[in-house]
């Protein structure tokens, strides 16, 4: 007997799959250029407010690439801890 809640433990293959499904068709739509030119931050203060959520967000994750320290790979990030 199949069980009704589709319960697939740790990660969601279903979920996945049309995740996927969902991120090819957008790519093949032709309106991924137009999406990133909206998603631009509109001034040079959101844009610091974006680095800066990242920055803080990327604090949490485990395991960082060393190379997001390397400052040369993010030159215009203010808000990016720099070692002196």
């Amino acid at each position: 007997m199949q069980r009704k809640d589709k319960v697939e433990g740790e990660g969601s293959y279903s979920g996945t799959k049309e995740y996927n499904e969902r991120q090819r068709k957008f790519m093949e739509s032709g309106k991924v250029d137009d999406a990133a030119r909206k998603a631009q931050p509109k001034s040079e203060g959101e844009k610091n407010e974006m680095q800066k959520a990242e920055r803080l967000g990327k604090e949490h994750i485990k395991g960082e690439d060393p190379a997001l320290r390397d400052p040369k790979k993010i030159p215009d990030d203010p808000n990016f801890p720099r070692k002196k």
